[in-house]
């Protein structure tokens, strides 16, 4: 009995972390925040908000906005956490946000991330400490599957720890409703 009460006490609690603007936030970002529960039994998923992500222009509404129109739409999904830390974290830096959520060890987290961005996170700042750090859950996107295996990060990453995930996709992108 005690050695179930110690295992069950070293068991960390799964979190994922869903970065980017949500430029807006749509439908795609809360079916790959719900598979992810699902699949890789997570007790929360935080959508981690930035103010402006270096690879994309600068964001066409401002952070409140994205922030209570992000919150709206997960309506009752209680599990996903709309959050902005580059304030309190004093960085928009993923591996910066991951060393803050990880400082008591008290997590196993799952970083989140659409299959067009697998093909660039090479360049992204410590981008091998954010694969050492966390486990990589990358989802199927229409038309980016076949660059995304062949991307740098892919070929070079500890399968292990990067999990690529066909589902039935959901057409759509953050930058397509800009443009409505």
């Amino acid at each position: 009995m005690v050695r179930l009460e110690n295992k069950l006490k070293l068991q960390k609690i799964r979190i994922g972390i869903l970065g980017g603007t949500f430029d807006p936030a749509h439908k795609g970002h809360l079916e790959i925040s719900l598979q992810a529960k699902k699949r890789f039994e997570l007790k929360n998923i935080i959508w981690a908000i930035t103010k402006q992500n270096p690879f994309k222009e600068e964001s066409s509404s401002n952070l409140r906005s994205r922030t209570q129109f992000a919150k709206k739409l997960i309506d009752k999904n209680d599990f996903i956490k709309v959050k902005f830390y580059e304030d309190k974290i004093a960085s928009n830096r993923t591996i910066d946000l991951i060393k803050y959520l990880n400082k008591d060890k008290k997590f196993e987290l799952y970083f989140i991330m659409g299959a067009d961005n697998l093909i660039n996170f090479h360049k992204w700042y410590k981008w091998k400490s954010i694969i050492n750090k966390c486990n990589i859950l990358v989802f199927d996107r229409q038309g980016y599957k076949a660059k995304s295996l062949k991307s740098v990060t892919f070929g070079g990453a500890n399968k292990k720890k990067l999990t690529f995930i066909n589902f039935k996709k959901v057409n759509i992108s953050s930058s397509q409703l800009r443009k409505v």
